[in-house]
């Protein structure tokens, strides 16, 4: 089993920038991809961005050259860095890791005021 759990979330205006963390309960390096989830109110949970074990990073259309997502595996921490955001970024972001089976961080508020 795999626990996940977020921070960094907040409220932010327009342009600005947050870095959200993601600590795993045990080696991301087994764990393999780790993933960045967002929900907005009234949509469905949509893949933000991904990095594989190998340091490899794909990333939604819409934050591509505004979020970077990284690892630590010597520290089990997956982050993202989100630059210029904007209201449209506004939701819960979860950590999601899938090791056997999905899991998921309990999630981290954004909002984002224009």
């Amino acid at each position: 089993q795999v626990q996940l759990v977020e921070s960094g979330g907040g409220l932010v205006q327009a342009g600005g920038s947050l870095r959200l963390s993601c600590a795993a309960s045990r080696s991301i390096f087994f764990i393999g991809a780790m993933d960045w989830y967002r929900q907005a109110p009234g949509k469905q949970r949509e893949l933000v961005a991904t990095i594989s074990r190998d340091v490899l990073a794909n990333y939604a259309d819409s934050v591509k050259g505004r979020f970077t997502i990284s690892r630590d595996n010597a520290k089990n921490m997956v982050y993202l860095q989100m630059n210029n955001l904007k209201p449209e970024d506004t939701g819960v972001y979860y950590c999601h890791a899938t090791f056997g089976a999905d899991y998921w961080g309990q999630g981290t508020q954004v909002t984002v005021s224009s």
